[in-house]
């Protein structure tokens, strides 16, 4: 079996509205000026990272923004702009939701068990409903629509709906899996965060979390919920993946990443001797420290060589702690043998490193054949796509350029450009 990281081409409406509260970056940089050129040029340079690195590559498209259809059903009338433009008059704030671009980060569209985990041998995939914040749930339809087009092969995947709204489920953010390989059977870990009346929320709900194990046929005895520590949340990991990431046989933690880490390493032990866990104590690299570099949601990758790699963000370069860690770690005899460092600003200043842009799915030979290929990349299709930004992505959003028409129909024509030149028909996304 190979694994596919599936990565999110940014949207050409990437702005910072500062949408996502407990997002510590989206916060910090709400009202700045985005470079939607710049960052799908920097996701596209990551894609092209990881095929020279010999492992194959996914995307997922940017959705419909902004996005008039759902403001139709709050009672706005008439042609696209004129539901845009009376929005953004009588409530702006639902403007700038129905314009992010979010969909970018597909850590978040669903949570995947690859077939050797599940009772019927297919891979599951369970599209998150993102709940928590307005902007993020209006993501699940269009991402339904995607994957069911990527997956469509029944005989190898079954694509499930988003759970109901009132069970925050967040997707692949706060999922983690560790096998011997990616074609052994493996357990799956599942992380919750409690609601409480303090601090920043908790997104993803124990109850969405065991839903979504039970619809994908899991092994009781091979499954964990996992409660996120409340002070990870507090600091700034809204999702686990800022804080925790798992391949293969190793696992990537922070020590405060989890409540009980005791129970949780007890349990990978017990159903995997084989498992690594690298620990980075507090006392090394702080919370602070971890959520400012996004250490933790690097993408920790294996090799054709059977070696393991982290791709980290280039903020990790930038904070001593955390470069020096890293350096000691790839000193020692390790399964991480590799570190390296890509430019992915523009996401990381709005709350994403090189985790949230991408899904992870494991398949085998038969699976990958059954995908459909304008889902898949290579070198050549890259050069497409980054050409097709360079001419058609805006090189910068303001605050207030969000209220502007002719910005509105630039992002629907170079989103129609891109889906044209993948071969995507009219009306099938």
């Amino acid at each position: 079996m190979r694994e596919i990281n599936f990565d999110g081409l940014v949207g050409p409406s990437h702005n910072y509205a500062g949408l996502s509260f407990g997002n510590i970056a989206s916060a910090s940089n709400a009202g700045a000026v985005s470079a939607p050129r710049a960052a799908a040029l920097q996701g596209i340079d990551k894609m092209r990272h990881m095929l020279a690195l010999g492992l194959p590559q996914g995307l997922l498209l940017p959705h419909d923004r902004p996005d008039a259809t759902w403001l139709r059903q709050l009672g706005f009338a008439g042609d696209d702009d004129a539901v845009l433009a009376a929005a953004w008059r009588e409530d702006p704030g639902l403007l700038r939701n129905v314009a992010a671009a979010s969909a970018m980060w597909t850590a978040n569209a669903a949570t995947v068990s690859p077939a050797p985990d599940t009772s019927d041998g297919r891979c599951h995939l369970s599209v998150a409903n993102l709940s928590t914040m307005l902007h993020r749930s209006l993501e699940a339809p269009q991402t339904a629509r995607q994957l069911r087009l990527a997956f469509g092969d029944t005989r190898h995947f079954a694509v499930h709906d988003a759970l109901p709204a009132a069970l925050g489920d967040e997707g692949a953010a706060n999922f983690m899996r560790l096998a011997t390989h990616h074609g052994a059977r493996g357990v799956e870990l599942f992380v919750y965060g409690v609601r409480r009346d303090t601090g920043f929320p908790a997104r993803q709900n124990r109850a969405a979390s065991a839903a979504v194990a039970r619809r994908h046929g899991l092994d009781p005895a091979d499954t964990l919920l996992v409660e996120q520590s409340q002070a990870a949340i507090d600091a700034g990991a809204f999702h686990n993946d800022v804080v925790a990431v798992a391949n293969e046989t190793v696992l990537f933690t922070h020590e405060q990443a989890f409540e009980d880490p005791a129970a949780v390493y007890g349990f990978i032990r017990a159903r995997l001797p084989e498992a690594v866990i690298l620990e980075v104590p507090a006392s090394s690299v702080s919370l602070e420290a971890a959520i400012r570099s996004y250490l933790f949601n690097s993408q920790l990758v294996t090799l054709p060589d059977g070696t393991m790699a982290l791709i980290v963000p280039g903020e990790c370069r930038e904070l001593p702690a955390v470069w020096d860690w890293l350096q000691r770690l790839v000193a020692g005899n390790g399964p991480v043998r590799r570190i390296d460092v890509l430019d992915l600003r523009e996401s990381m200043r709005n709350g994403g490193g090189p985790a949230c842009l991408r899904l992870r799915v494991a398949v085998d030979d038969a699976a990958y054949a059954a995908i459909d290929p304008r889902f898949l990349l290579d070198p050549a299709r890259c050069d497409r796509i980054a050409a097709l930004v360079e001419r058609d992505w805006p090189e910068h959003i303001a605050p207030d350029d969000l209220g502007d028409p002719d910005l509105w129909r630039r992002c629907r024509t170079a989103r129609a450009a891109l889906l044209e030149t993948l071969g995507f028909g009219p009306g099938e996304l």
